[in-house]
């Protein structure tokens, strides 16, 4: 096995991915997943503490472009203008790899402790998005409500994206599940 290849992290999520797909998440190992990457099993606990965050370690990461790109958006904007032009953002810049999401949704899908732990990954970005809309000067409960709103018009546009063929992106879908939305508290 050569160590001195590049790219180590990536090798090892798309390993963990195409096992987890054929053997299933719980049947298999983090040593299985080094050995497709071509890699030790020492070198998959150099990037990662154990299976589970092949699919969560970089959500910290992802948690802090959402606040940073919410941070960017002009003040004079309204709250849920300011998430909906952070959602389209961060779609455009994090979400191009489709085949790649909808793989790791599936895996997700699949486990119990895996759509728990999805769940409290999304309510950790709620709390963020609450904080840096508040910082903004949004009083609560608009902060929350917003938050809150943005996470699901979120979970809505991606699993539809997910489901659809992947030529349209996920900004098409997040614009989709935002219109809903609006139209819903319009009384439409």
């Amino acid at each position: 096995m050569s160590r001195w290849q590049p790219n180590a992290r990536g090798r090892l999520e798309q390993a963990a991915l195409e096992l987890f797909a054929e053997r299933g998440f719980e049947q298999t190992t983090a040593a299985q997943i080094a050995e497709r990457a071509g890699l030790t099993e020492r070198t998959f606990f150099r990037h990662y503490a154990d299976k589970r965050e092949v699919l969560f370690g970089q959500a910290h990461l992802l948690e802090q472009a959402f606040v940073d790109t919410l941070t960017g958006v002009p003040e004079s904007a309204a709250p849920i203008d300011a998430l909906a032009s952070t959602l389209e953002t961060i779609a455009e810049q994090h979400f191009g790899h489709h085949e790649r999401a909808r793989q790791r949704q599936a895996v997700i899908m699949a486990n119990a402790e895996l759509r728990e732990r999805e769940l409290i990954k999304l309510a950790s970005l709620s709390a963020a998005l609450a904080t840096a809309l508040r910082r903004r000067g949004v009083p609560d409960p608009a902060a929350s409500l917003t938050a809150e709103a943005g996470i699901t018009v979120f979970k809505v546009g991606f699993g539809r994206w997910i489901g659809d063929s992947g030529e349209r992106p996920l900004a098409y879908f997040l614009r989709e599940a935002l219109d809903g939305l609006k139209a819903v508290t319009a009384g439409m």
